[in-house]
Formats: C-alpha cells, structure tokens, sequence
C-alpha cells in the first residue's frame, strides 16, 4: 500500500484524488471548477479519442467544429432543453469593452447552433443523411466539481445527425450506443450496462435517450456515454426541413451523443488500486517501460542500456507505436523507479539486470496483479503482447465479476430501499413510474436513480405503482 494514497476504504473520495496527484494525471486550474489536464492524463484522453474517432469514420461520420458560443435566443427556441440547462450555463454580457446587444451562451452542448447551420445546408433529400461529429470543450457551471467526473469545463465529442427517416434516425441512435459500449468494454475494460433512460432522466428536448452505465469500485454508477433521439423537436424548432422525393417540405429526424473526458475519471475507479492507477493496455499511453538495473551505472550505461534499446526498438515495432519507454534514471533507487511506473499505471514492468543478462532473460513484472515472470530474450517480444492481452482481459473480467457480485434484484420498493441501505451496488426492478416517482425514490434512498432500462428482461409488477408494464430497471446511486 502506497503512502501517499488513501486507502480506498478509508476514504474513497480522497483515494481518488490522490491516485489522480500521483499518477500527475490533472491538477486544479485557478478558476473554481476548472481542472488542467496534465500530459499523462490529457496521453489517455487522446487515445479513447482516437478510438471512437476511427469507429465513428468508420460508419461514415465526418469531424467539423461550431463556435464556442452561441447566441441566447438559439437557446429559447427550444423550451424544454433552455429549462434542462439554464442553471449550468455560463454568459457573456460584454465584449471589446461594451456591453453586447445579446448576450452569447458558453455552450453547454451544441444542438441549438448545429440546428442553425442544418437548416441552412439541408435543402433536398438529397443532402441527407448529414453525419457530422466534433471534438471540442464545453461548459456546465458545476457547483461541486471533481476532476475528470464533474467540471465546469470538459472536453468531449458530440455527434450530430440528421435524417430523412424516423427508422433512420432510430437506427442511427442505436448504433452510437452499440460504438460506445464496444470502446468502452473492448478498449477500456469496463463493463457497461446498455438501455433506455426513463422520462425523469432523458436528455432535455430528447424523445429518447440511450445510455451505457459502468459499475465503479465503490458500487456507484457512472454515466459513460450517452445517445439521443431527437425526434423532430430540434428540427422543429430550427426549421431543419428538406424536401422529400415526392416535392413536399417535411422536417429532418435528429440525433445526439456524446462520450467526454468523465471516461477517464471511470477508467481510473474502475480499475485502479491502493497503489495508484492501472490503465488497461489498449488504452495505456506507455504500455511496457524497460529498466535496465546496475548498481555500477557505468555498466547500466554501456552494457544494459544498449540492450534495452534493442529489445524497445523491436517490441515498438511488434506492438505498432511508440509505447514502449525505456527509464535510464540510475540516479535513483531501483525501488523508487519501480514505484513511479506502478503508480502511474504502466501494465507492464520489464527488469533487466546483469544476473537476467547472463542469463539471456528478462523479468516481466505485471501491474494488474503484480505477478513477475522471468522470460527468455529471444521469447520477450511474442510473450509480451500475449502477456498485455491477458491484462488487458483480466482487467476486464475482475470489473465484471464485480459489478456481477454487488447486482442485486428487488420485488418490491421496500426491499429496494432495504438493498440501496444495505449493499448498495446496482438494484434491479420492475418500474413503470412517473418522473414524481424518481424524485420521491431518489429522496427516499438518499440519492438513488434509475440509470438504465433493461428492456430485453421483459415486463412485470411495478414496485411503486403496482402497472403490470413495469420494464426491469436498474437503480444505482451514481456519479
């Protein structure tokens, strides 16, 4: 156990923000609810980027970007999403020393300002559909901030759509939500839940919304990633309208979502430990780092270090980028480099010493369980991507026998809250309640939502009505 981490049962809060300090993955800014993301963490952003962003031009999306702000009467056209984001909203009244004519909102999320540019670029239905993403920094005024999970500024992606068809666009929802799901499980190692939001939780001017939901290492769920169908409600409202095959003006069918940096803040409590972080190999910005160990530095230098380089060149070569890291500091103690990379998350440790030189082997030394395993040099590179796969699935296997483990089923809304009391975790039950219902069940559990409907586990007895349409939903305290 590291002693500048809280351990985790101590103090889960405080455990998190440390691992995020010692693995110098993002600090505080100087605004209130702002964070800087430091390179190490900003390195993991970049990779869950690029592997949406090959996922999403592989379906035939393309990137754009839209200004940062956004006109307040854009924002008043569409009533219920102006009501679900006006207490997060940042504005700006002046500008080049006067006062503005209209105020601009720092965007909270771009639908109103896509509609706009939409409604000028789509004419025919030959222009449809339009599949366009971008890459860019939001804004929600966040009253109790915390890094990666909740700022006030956070970078994200948001998908943007529009579409000829309501089937289309339905579709097109769904597949978003199948991407996110496979990233999130395949390439990050965390196991997510797929399904419906209820009324209560929809995304503001939504008809309906999709979500993936991760369990943390404290049983809390996480909201991962999200995908809305719009309906015509934003076209309306943006008079997003073509004209369709048989020359009549109809109004476009539209979708939303996004995934944001919170991803790396789930990434972090999901897999990490009371020793600091553990990044998933597909993910790890540094997948292998290379120590050559001497008590003689003269040696270390001229003898293992040349060593080294060749076995990094030729594992850089094998695993497709430059991932792999050689630590030359022999200033240091070999306990203390090896506690920098354990901390901050590096899958795999590679020793080489003089003993492990004579031998023609070196020591691989794993993060996830801290097994060490001496390996022929000729046998290092084939053993190492096999040893990363089997992190790499382990990781994932650990958060999913977890999440199976603290997953429980109630029949009734007093067994539901005796649960939520009790265990905590991910509660399932039928539920066919109204958004009231939500917020009577959130203040009665001390927080507890409906996170996701499982409409594939078919229907039953509402525990709070008693409607025989309940659909099994899963209810979690979350992030």
């Amino acid at each position: 156990m590291a002693r500048n981490i809280t351990p985790r049962k101590e103090n889960y809060s405080q455990w998190y923000l440390d691992v995020i300090k010692a693995a110098e993955l993002a600090d505080y800014a100087p605004v209130r609810g702002c964070m800087v993301i430091r390179p190490t963490g900003f390195a993991i952003w970049e990779n869950i980027k690029q592997k949406l962003d090959t996922e999403f031009k592989n379906t035939g999306h393309v990137n754009a970007y839209f200004p940062v702000l956004i006109p307040n009467s854009f924002l008043q056209k569409e009533a219920e999403h102006i009501e679900g984001f006006a207490p997060e909203c940042a504005v700006v009244t002046h500008a080049g020393g006067e006062e503005l004519e209209e105020p601009f909102i720092v965007r909270p999320t771009s639908e109103t300002i896509i509609g706009h540019m939409y409604s000028k670029w789509v004419q025919s239905w030959r222009d449809l559909p339009v599949l366009i993403n971008q890459w860019c920094n939001v804004m929600r005024w966040e009253k109790r901030p915390r890094l990666f999970l909740r700022t006030s500024e956070f970078l994200w992606q948001e998908g943007h759509t529009a579409h000829e068809t309501e089937k289309e666009a339905r579709e097109e929802t769904l597949k978003m939500l199948a991407i996110y799901k496979h990233v999130f499980e395949d390439e990050l190692a965390i196991p997510v839940l797929d399904g419906e939001k209820t009324a209560g939780e929809r995304f503001p001017g939504a008809v309906d919304t999709y979500t993936c939901e991760a369990m943390m290492s404290d049983t809390k769920a996480l909201q991962a990633g999200t995908s809305h169908f719009l309906g015509q409600n934003f076209a309306k409202a943006f008079e997003i309208q073509y004209q369709d095959r048989e020359g009549n003006l109809q109004y476009c069918f539209t979708t939303s979502w996004g995934v944001s940096t919170r991803s790396v803040g789930a990434l972090i409590m999901t897999h990490s430990d009371d020793d600091g972080l553990i990044i998933p190999p597909r993910i790890a910005p540094t997948k292998i780092v290379i120590l050559p160990i001497s008590k003689d530095e003269s040696t270390a230098e001229n003898i293992l270090l040349p060593k080294a380089k060749e076995l990094a060149e030729k594992l850089n070569n094998s695993l497709g980028g430059l991932c792999v890291k050689i630590d030359d500091n022999f200033h240091m103690r070999p306990a203390d480099r090896f506690f920098i990379h354990l901390q901050k998350g590096v899958p795999l440790r590679l020793e080489l010493g003089e003993k492990d030189l004579n031998a023609g082997t070196v020591r691989f030394v794993r993060r996830d369980t801290g097994e060490k395993i001496d390996v022929k040099f000729e046998n290092a590179i084939h053993e190492a991507a096999n040893i990363l796969d089997d992190i790499q699935n382990n990781l994932f296997k650990r958060a999913k026998d977890f999440r199976e483990a603290n997953t429980h089923e109630a029949g009734s809304y007093d067994e539901l809250k005796k649960i939520l009391a009790e265990k905590g975790g991910f509660v399932k039950a039928f539920f066919a309640g109204t958004p009231e219902d939500e917020i009577k069940i959130r203040e009665e559990t001390g927080g507890a939502t409906p996170r996701c409907v499982l409409s594939h586990e078919g229907s039953g007895k509402c525990i709070i009505t008693g409607k025989p349409e309940g659909r099994m939903t899963v209810f979690a305290k979350a992030y």
